[in-house]
């Protein structure tokens, strides 16, 4: 492959994008088993031992496990962490928050998202946090259209969080997806109308806001894999799987199986 095919764009078919959504519901329904599991003495390593378990029960493989030498099939994140954060035996308590992030491999093509969990009763602050966050994921979607270009996902994400006093992350971002875990375009959470590649059916994309409390400063910690923020306020992070499909987003993922297992 030339340097340059190897950055471009790979808009897929009908046939892959229905590929894509059984990968991508995978992994919903993979969180939608974390869901139930999401209580205060639980450990992020027994939601990654049952998230592995599931995945291979489903033909697909998980998507992030071995990749770039993650160790883990979740990334699970406690509040001040934002994403990244690698499983451990600390058990989750009361007020937490808790970004899990879980990939599948089905077919040949990747599906990816993630679910910002509260632990009980969190703080007001916290709690409005999430709910803002989890706003600015379907505002970025309603603007993946045709009519729009890349950079207008980010431009209203980045209104809405800023609206409310938050960071939005600027060192990670959203992308593509298909048959690699990211592809091209990079979709950031932030940008200036009117940017970036023209959106075209076809295009398959995370878009994944990650927003802060605090600072949209983020620091990388010992572990070399945990991201969080600069100054320890805690961060939401949601992200679905979507295709463009006649001019419209079309989102491959679900959080149905979390609201159920939620009770929502």
């Amino acid at each position: 492959m030339s340097l340059l095919g190897k950055f471009m764009i790979r808009y897929k078919t009908s046939e892959e994008i229905a590929i894509m959504r059984e990968a991508a519901q995978i992994v919903s329904r993979t969180l939608g088993l974390v869901a139930k599991k999401m209580h205060p003495g639980t450990t992020p390593k027994e939601l990654d031992t049952m998230a592995e378990a599931y995945i291979r029960s489903q033909n697909a493989v998980p998507g992030f496990l071995g990749l770039y030498g993650c160790p883990s099939t979740l990334l699970i994140s406690v509040n001040e962490q934002v994403v990244h954060g690698l499983p451990t035996d600390r058990p989750f308590k009361e007020g937490d928050i808790v970004s899990v992030d879980c990939g599948s491999f089905y077919k040949g093509y990747y599906g990816d998202h993630a679910y910002t969990f509260e632990i009980g009763e969190v703080r007001p602050e916290v709690k409005k946090l999430c709910e803002v966050t989890k706003e600015c994921l379907y505002i970025g979607i309603d603007q993946c259209n045709t009519a729009n270009r890349v950079e207008d996902i980010g431009w209203a994400i980045q209104q809405h969080a800023e609206k409310h006093g938050y960071g939005v992350v600027r060192d990670l971002v959203g992308h593509g997806l298909g048959k690699n875990l990211h592809e091209e375009p990079q979709v950031p959470n932030f940008g200036r109308r009117g940017r970036g590649k023209r959106i075209q059916n076809g295009l398959t994309i995370a878009i994944e806001p990650m927003i802060n409390l605090g600072t949209e400063k983020v620091i990388t910690l010992d572990d070399k894999w945990t991201i969080a923020t600069a100054d320890g306020l805690p961060s939401a992070h949601f992200e679905h799987d979507v295709a463009v499909v006649d001019g419209q987003a079309v989102i491959l993922s679900t959080f149905d199986y979390i609201y159920e297992a939620l009770g929502k």
